[in-house]
C-alpha cells in the first residue's frame, strides 16, 4: 500500500527522504481499521516504527488543508526511555512534519531545562522526552497536557525494566480521558500488559515481528576465540570489513574506556559512548560519526537503543550480551530500513554452548567462522587498493603535472610500489593471532607451546576449597615463573594436578624448595611433588571418582576458605588463606588479563596472607 492516502506534505516528505512504499509496520497503521484507535504494536527494531507512529498521529495534528494546528498546548507527547532515542524521535518527527509547520520541543535528562521550559511557554504541537524529565516539567507546570490528543510509548518495554513506570503512571494519569495511546514495543511482557489494560481501551493489536524483515537484512557471523585474543581480533575485524561506521559493544564502562584507548593508539578514528559521558559529550561523538570524522564508536549497552546511524554496516559484540533481547537490540543498529549489515559475536571457547543456545532461542542462524588472519586483511587490502586506483576520476592538471615528473626520475614499477607503501601506512597494521582456529585444540592434544611439559601435584582438592583463581597466581609467587608457562589444571576431590613447561620445570621446582627454606617452617610448606608423564586420564578418572566420593563440589564463594585452619588440609602453611581479593570478577585486566579475584559472600573483602 503506497502514501497515497497521506495529506500531500507527508508524501512530499517522505519522497525526499526516499521512502517509496511503507513498511509492513507502516502499512499496518495507516490500515482503516487503525484510524482512530489504541494500539499495541510489536515490532523489529529497525523496522520503522518511529516513522510508523508518526504518520499514526497525522489526524490528530493535522487540519483539513494538511497544515499543523496553530501551536499551543502539545497535542503529541512521545515517552522513550533514553536521551538518545528521544533525541532521535525528534530528528525523524522535525523532517516528517517540518513542512506542515509543527513545532517539536524536546525535554531530556542531561539538558538545560531552562531552554526546554522555554520551548513549552513558546508554543509546541509535539512533544518528545525522556519520563524523569517530563515529569519535572509537568510538577512544575510548564508541561500543558490538557489538550493532548494521543501519547506515544516507545520501547515501551525498556522503560519498564529501566524503573520508570511510577513517571510513566503519573504523566498519563495528567492527561485527559479521550486521548489515544499508541504503545510500541519490541516485547510484551505481563507488565506492559498489564500498562496496556489500565491505560487504552479497544486496543487494536498489531505484530510485524518476523515478517518480511526480521533479521533478513543482518548476516550474523560467531567466531570462537582464545580469551586473549579478543582485543586483537577486533582489530582484524575492523580492517578487514573496513566498514565505514562500526559499532563495539563492551558490558562496562572500564572496558569501553580500556578498549577505545588501545583503538585510538593503534590508529583508528574511535569514540566512546557509556553511562559515564555527558549528554554535551554523546551529542558530539554521534556528531562526529555522521560527519565521517569517526569511523568506529565503542560503547555498553546505552546505545542500544534509540542510535539510528545510516552509514553503521557493521556491529561487534566485543563482550557476549546477556541474553537474546540484547543481542537483537545490539545488532538492530545494523541492517536498517532495508540496508544490509553484519554483526560479529566474538566467543570465548568456554562460551560457545552458551551463545549457540541464545541463537536458537533468538531464532538467529549464525555462521561460525574463524577470525580473519593478518594474510587475510592484506588479500582485502590488495582488492580495495586495486578497486580505489582503478577507478575512473577526473585528475588535475597540476596532479598530472607531478605525476610526469616522477616519472622522469623514478621507474614506473617503483613509482607504483611507493604508492602501495603509502596506502598502507595509513591503516593500522593487522594482528597475528595466536590461534585462529574455529575452536580448542583437542583436550588430549597439547596447546601450542606446551608439547614438552612436566606434570607437579600437590595435596590440595576440591574439599580445601581449591581454584584455579587462587592457585594460578600461589604457583606464579612460589615457583617465580610467569602465567604463561603455566598449562593445564587438573582438580580432583583430594588433589591438584598442573603442568609447567619442560624448559621452566627445573627451575620452579627449584624456587619452590627455596622459597620453603626461606621461610624456615619447612613442615607446613606446601607440598609440590612430580608427577611421572602425563597424567590425563588419571585425572579425569581421580575427578569423576571424587565426585561420586565426595559429594557435589563446594560453591566458590559460599564462605571464606579455610585452608590450613582445618586439620585435615595436609600439606597446607598453617594459617594461609587463597590470595585473592577484591569481589568477584572485578578489577582484572579487560579482555583476558590477569584474572580477578574473589569475596566470600557476607565478608569484608580481605588480603590474604602470602604463604610465601
Amino acid at each position: 500500500m503506497p502514501f497515497t492516502t497521506l495529506p500531500t506534505l507527508l508524501q512530499e516528505a517522505l519522497s525526499a527522504r526516499g521512502y517509496a512504499a511503507p513498511t509492513p509496520v507502516q502499512a499496518a497503521v495507516l490500515e482503516d481499521e487503525a484510524k482512530g484507535r489504541d494500539m499495541i504494536v510489536s515490532a523489529q527494531t529497525g523496522s520503522g516504527k518511529t516513522v510508523a507512529f508518526g504518520l499514526a498521529m497525522a489526524d490528530d495534528l493535522l487540519a483539513d488543508h494538511g497544515r499543523a494546528h496553530p501551536a499551543g498546548a502539545p497535542l503529541a507527547l512521545i515517552i522513550a526511555p533514553t536521551r538518545e532515542l528521544a533525541l532521535q524521535v525528534s530528528r525523524e518527527l522535525i523532517w516528517l512534519y517540518g513542512d506542515a509547520g509543527a513545532r517539536i520541543a524536546t525535554c531530556v535528562g542531561g539538558m538545560d531545562a531552562a531552554k526546554e521550559r522555554r520551548a513549552l511557554g513558546y508554543g509546541a504541537q509535539i512533544v518528545v522526552g525522556t519520563p524523569g524529565r517530563l515529569r519535572d516539567h509537568l510538577e512544575r507546570g510548564a508541561l500543558d497536557l490538557s489538550s493532548l490528543k494521543v501519547a506515544v510509548l516507545d520501547e515501551a518495554d525498556e522503560m519498564l525494566d529501566m524503573g520508570f513506570r511510577e513517571e510513566l503512571e503519573g504523566i498519563l494519569d495528567a492527561t485527559p480521558e479521550g486521548r489515544r495511546t499508541l504503545l510500541f514495543s519490541a516485547t510484551m511482557p505481563k507488565p506492559i500488559a498489564a500498562l496496556a489494560r489500565r491505560y487504552q481501551r479497544d486496543a487494536l493489536h498489531i505484530t510485524t515481528v518476523g515478517q518480511e524483515r526480521g533479521h533478513g537484512d543482518i548476516a550474523y557471523q560467531a567466531m570462537t576465540i582464545a580469551p586473549s585474543d579478543i582485543e586483537k581480533a577486533v582489530v582484524n575485524l575492523l580492517r578487514y570489513h573496513d566498514a565505514e561506521t562500526a559499532m563495539l559493544f563492551c558490558a562496562t564502562r572500564d572496558n569501553v574506556r580500556h578498549l577505545h584507548a588501545s583503538l585510538t593508539e593503534r590508529g583508528f578514528g574511535a569514540v566512546a559512548l557509556s553511562g559515564e559521558h555527558s549528554q554535551n559529550e554523546r551529542n558530539a561523538a554521534l556528531q562526529a560519526l555522521r560527519d565521517r570524522r569517526a569511523r568506529v564508536c565503542v560503547a555498553t549497552d546505552v546505545a542500544a537503543r534509540g542510535i539510528d546511524l545510516p552509514s553503521l554496516t557493521l556491529v561487534v559484540h566485543v563482550e557476549l550480551p546477556r541474553d537474546a533481547e540484547t543481542l537483537q537490540h545490539r545488532s538492530g543498529r545494523t541492517g536498517r530500513a532495508g540496508k544490509k549489515g553484519t554483526a560479529v559475536l566474538l566467543v570465548p571457547y568456554s562460551r560457545r554452548r552458551r551463545v549457540e543456545g541464545m541463537l536458537r532461542g533468538a531464532k538467529i542462524n549464525a555462521e561460525w567462522i574463524n577470525a580473519p588472519t593478518a594474510e587475510d586483511i592484506r588479500g582485502k587490502d590488495r582488492e580495495r587498493l586495486m578497486a580505489a586506483l582503478l577507478e575512473q576520476v577526473e585528475l588535475e592538471e597540476d596532479d598530472v603535472a607531478i605525476g610526469a615528473e616522477l616519472l622522469t626520475k623514478r621507474p614506473p614499477e617503483e613509482i607504483a610500489a611507493l604508492l602501495v607503501r603509502a596506502h598502507r601506512a595509513s591503516m593500522p597494521s593487522p594482528e597475528e593471532l595466536v590461534d585462529a582456529s574455529s575452536g580448542p585444540a583437542p583436550r588430549d592434544g597439547p596447546r601450542p607451546g606446551f608439547e614438552d611439559t612436566a606434570w607437579f601435584r600437590m595435596p590440595i582438592g576440591r574439599r580445601d576449597n581449591a581454584d584455579p583463581r587462587w592457585i594460578l597466581p600461589l604457583l606464579c609467587r612460589r615457583g617465580h615463573i610467569t602465567r604463561d608457562q603455566i598449562g593445564a589444571i587438573r582438580i580432583t576431590g583430594n588433589e591438584t594436578l598442573f603442568e609447567i613447561r619442560g624448559e621452566s620445570a627445573g627451575r620452579f621446582m627449584a624456587s619452590v624448595k627455596r622459597t620453603a627454606q626461606q621461610d624456615g617452617d619447612e613442615e607446613n610448606a606446601l607440598i609440590i611433588e612430580a608427577v611421572q608423564g602425563a597424567p590425563r586420564e588419571e585425572a579425569r578418572q581421580n575427578r569423576r571418582e571424587g565426585r561420586a566420593n565426595d559429594g557435589p563440589p563446594q560453591r566458590r564463594y559460599d564462605a571464606r576458605p579455610t585452608l590450613g585452619a582445618r586439620p585435615n588440609a595436609p600439606g597446607r602453611p598453617a594459617g594461609a588463606r587463597p590470595p585473592f581479593k577484591g569481589k568477584p570478577g572485578g578489577g582484572g585486566k579487560p579482555f583476558g588479563g590477569k584474572p580477578s579475584g574473589g569475596k566470600p559472600s557476607g565478608g569484608k573483602p580481605y588480603k590474604a596472607k602470602r604463604p610465601d
